[in-house]
């Protein structure tokens, strides 16, 4: 029998596509300006400074973000982990698309994408480890 859990929820609003890519660079910064963002996604698509800047201001007003401003310079960083986060957004997922059940949501991610060798020793690797702490319980 398989037993689920239920996903906690935050108490922050769901990701736009553009709103997580713009999460993906701070995340990856840890505090950052506009103009680091808008040029780091400009060397991937063309952007207006504006459209980053009026997402990053949403995102703050949404508590996504944090800000802090040091000698005229408003530098952003999040308020949440990036694994916390997607964390959530998984749960979300499972439940909304797979009916709670994570192993649909792994056997269809394997039958439509598969794996590579090192993903897939990397994933047995977890599962193992998974599997001991839950003996040791």
């Amino acid at each position: 029998m398989t037993t689920h859990s239920k996903p906690k929820k935050t108490d922050l609003p769901d990701l736009s596509p553009n709103q997580l890519e713009i999460m993906q660079e701070i995340w990856d910064r840890g505090e950052t300006t506009v103009s680091e963002v808008w040029e780091s996604l400009l060397s991937q698509r063309q952007v207006a400074r504006n459209t980053i800047l009026t997402l990053m201001d949403r995102l703050t007003q949404k508590g996504w973000l944090k800000r802090r401003v040091d000698s005229g310079v408003h530098y952003y960083s999040a308020t949440t982990a990036r694994k916390k986060t997607l964390g959530n957004m998984v749960n979300q997922l499972i439940e909304k698309a797979f009916g709670g059940s994570s192993e649909d949501m792994v056997l269809t991610l394997l039958e439509s994408r598969g794996l590579s060798k090192q993903e897939s020793a990397r994933i047995q690797s977890l599962i193992e480890q998974a599997a001991k702490k839950e003996n040791d319980k």
